[in-house]
């Protein structure tokens, strides 16, 4: 079967879009959060601050030496005809709240918002070999964009915040395991991560990844003419993030 490549590249942004409403394997639903909640702001600066004043150190982390990075991948017999794609969050605030008992008994959490993401950088795509090598048109790039944000996937005028929210910590430097609530698309879930964390006490760096299921959220995995194009059902989440 012969597609036009422009409308490769539209039913590509839509899986893409499609693909991102999406929660982790071991995920357990907690509770939908409302649109009101979801569009306010968590007033991280207040309830670190407020942290700070009882003891320990307090790490506001840096956008700019930190990366956030989404991974969506095609599916489908069409596959090969089909992108890759790469999101980036450039601007968020976190904060890591490191108790004088230890960083098991400390705290983390991070938001951005889903209308600030960076989606497939040319230069970024680059950076991660022949499956992201797929150079895509400004056209393609805005696609993606509008049906992700849009009414039928993510509603970011709705629920504009992404928030990750550590319930608790267990390891020791420089391995820990820590449950987060994740906040996405106005529902939270819950999901162990494991972190790699360096630098403590005089500064700050954390990386780790995670994979995120969009059938765990309730949400089915796009696809188009049967199955010919469609969308895996996990993305990958990776980030590195750093404070001083």
């Amino acid at each position: 079967m012969k597609m036009h490549r422009s409308a490769v590249q539209v039913l590509g942004a839509v899986a893409l879009g499609s693909m991102l409403s999406c929660t982790s394997p071991s995920m357990a639903p907690r509770h939908a959060a409302t649109p009101e909640a979801a569009a306010k702001p968590a007033g991280l600066d207040t309830t670190y601050a407020a942290l700070a004043a009882q003891g320990g150190h307090v790490f506001a982390l840096n956008p700019g030496e930190s990366a956030v990075r989404i991974f969506a991948f095609r599916a489908g017999q069409a596959a090969r005809v089909g992108h890759n794609h790469v999101l980036s969050a450039p601007k968020f605030t976190g904060y890591f709240y490191l108790p004088p008992a230890g960083a098991a008994s400390g705290r983390f959490d991070l938001e951005f918002r889903l209308d600030e993401l960076e989606i497939d950088r040319p230069e970024l795509r680059a950076t991660y070999g022949p499956a992201f090598a797929s150079v895509l048109n400004t056209a393609a790039i805005q696609g993606t964009r509008d049906h992700m944000l849009g009414s039928d996937n993510l509603e970011a005028d709705r629920f504009p915040f992404v928030r990750v929210h550590s319930a608790q910590i267990a390891g020791e430097t420089p391995k820990f395991a820590a449950r987060v609530e994740v906040e996405l698309h106005g529902q939270k879930r819950e999901m162990t991560i494991p972190l790699d964390v360096t630098g403590l006490p005089g500064s700050l760096h954390v990386g780790g990844s995670f994979v995120l299921r969009q059938t765990d959220f309730g949400a089915k995995p796009y696809s188009v003419l049967g199955g010919l194009i469609a969308v895996q059902d996990e993305v990958v989440v990776e980030f590195a993030l750093a404070a001083r």
